[in-house]
């Protein structure tokens, strides 16, 4: 799944995953990627959109707050990953609302725990998905982290 990712964020727009999925599936296929992999990925990325439409109130600031992990985000992150989410959102790179998006995405993740560079590329996914502005540095740094090392 995380290969198919790389290769969306490398080759697709967001409005081309919107409006013709069928097509972006195709694409896929012809690129090489396993029928499995493809159908994983575009149903974890149409979780993104569908999360992101049904959130509700804001949350609050994470500088007037504290948020603790629940037991499944805990065994799904280790430490590394708990930090770099932490260390994103005090950056202001991520907000509160995107960490929740961040982390329901990593729940939804295949695997029992997450490495950091599968983070980093569900990082980088969320926020193409919510067309947040970032810095071309961050962005550069999610991405090349992500892209070389991650398993399938």
């Amino acid at each position: 799944m995380y290969e198919v990712l790389v290769y969306l964020f490398e080759n697709c727009q967001q409005a081309e995953l919107a409006d013709d999925r069928e097509r972006v599936a195709r694409k896929l296929s012809a690129a090489g990627f396993e029928d499995a992999d493809i159908s994983e990925a575009l149903h974890w990325l149409a979780g993104v959109a569908r999360t992101a439409r049904t959130t509700g109130a804001p949350l609050p600031d994470s500088r007037a707050s504290f948020r603790a992990f629940a037991p499944r985000e805990l065994a799904k992150l280790d430490a590394q990953c708990r930090g770099f989410l932490i260390t994103l959102e005090q950056s202001g790179i991520l907000t509160a609302e995107t960490r929740e998006l961040v982390l329901e995405r990593s729940l939804a993740a295949s695997g029992p725990s997450l490495s950091l560079d599968q983070v980093k590329l569900i990082v980088l996914m969320v926020l193409w998905n919510q067309k947040t502005p970032t810095s071309q540095l961050v962005a550069e740094d999610l991405f090349s982290a992500a892209q070389p090392r991650l398993p399938n």
